[in-house]
């Protein structure tokens, strides 16, 4: 293996329920003689070509959200530059870097060739409920009640349905077992809320759940991120929310709040269940959120 940084491309055979392999002919037949196509088997085949990787490489990945946070680690840990090929289910990094609804092909060109830029990263620290220790890393959204209970639902829908009609179902359905949180809430150290709450989710990316505007004002590139807490709703108000959610008209309303922060705690009883883009993770009674400032070198439009 040549010592100095490389290109490569590495696809998800899984990602977009299976259906992105089937690029693997047209990718292989657009590359340059000096760029090597992978499609790892697994998680672990993955994060091995990533480390053997010299680093500094330019690593151009074809999937999602998920396909992204699963190599973040790694990505981060050899110090490679990503390009993304959008062709997950939920694609809300692709739209943070302008690269949503792009061709595979043209995004393909893009992601080798065009120079990058600082993009922060999110990190989240907590304990689960037999007492072990977790740190995750994430680009686009780090969810906490409502949203990952929706997460989690969506691993059981049906399988025709897909980004956001599959967000979609997956909430309308949670509505039925509806459940609220108790949360204790700490932001850039000044106490923001207690008492029950829908959710508090924190996002790097102005939109997650396959495109909801959720924090439009959220940049991937100012050292922040952005918490959005919703306190107490019932079913009928849960209901209600869930189109002007879909349509960001929900920052007009009373129980919604947003702060921007560097630094965030979240006390919960009972346990919270936890996703990060859009991955579950399990339950915790205690998060802290912080972020690592321009860790990632991506290429954007």
């Amino acid at each position: 293996m040549r010592s100095g940084p490389q290109r490569c491309v590495l696809l998800n055979p899984h990602a977009q329920g299976g259906r992105a392999a089937a690029l693997l002919p047209r990718l292989q037949a657009a590359l340059p003689p000096d760029v090597v196509l992978h499609a790892p088997r697994d998680l672990v085949d993955a994060l091995a070509l990533l480390q053997k990787l010299p680093e500094g490489s330019r690593v151009v990945a074809v999937g999602g959200d998920g396909t992204l946070n699963r190599w973040l680690p790694a990505l981060l840990h050899r110090g490679h530059e990503l390009g993304v090929v959008a062709v997950g289910t939920g694609n809300d990094v692709a739209r943070s870097l302008g690269l949503h609804g792009r061709a595979p092909l043209a995004s393909l060109v893009h992601a080798l060739n065009a120079d990058p830029r600082a993009m922060d990263v999110g990190c989240a620290e907590w304990m689960d409920p037999q007492g072990r220790e977790y740190r995750v890393l994430f680009l686009s959204s780090f969810t906490a009640g409502f949203d990952s209970a929706v997460v989690l639902r969506t691993l059981s829908g049906p399988r025709w349905l897909s980004g956001m009609p599959r967000y979609a179902w997956a909430a309308l359905t949670e509505l039925a077992h509806l459940q609220t949180w108790r949360l204790d809430v700490t932001a850039n150290g000044k106490h923001m809320h207690s008492g029950p709450a829908l959710f508090a989710s924190s996002l790097n990316t102005p939109t997650f759940g396959s495109g909801m505007p959720a924090t439009p004002a959220a940049r991937t590139n100012d050292g922040l991120l952005n918490l959005l807490l919703a306190g107490e709703f019932g079913r009928l108000g849960a209901l209600g929310m869930l189109p002007r959610l879909l349509t960001g008209t929900h920052l007009g309303h009373s129980r919604i709040r947003t702060r921007a922060f560097d630094s965030l705690t979240v006390s919960s009883d009972p346990d919270l269940p936890l996703a990060a883009d859009g991955e579950f993770l399990g339950y915790a009674r205690q998060l802290k959120l912080s972020v690592l400032p321009g860790a990632l070198a991506v290429v954007g439009i």
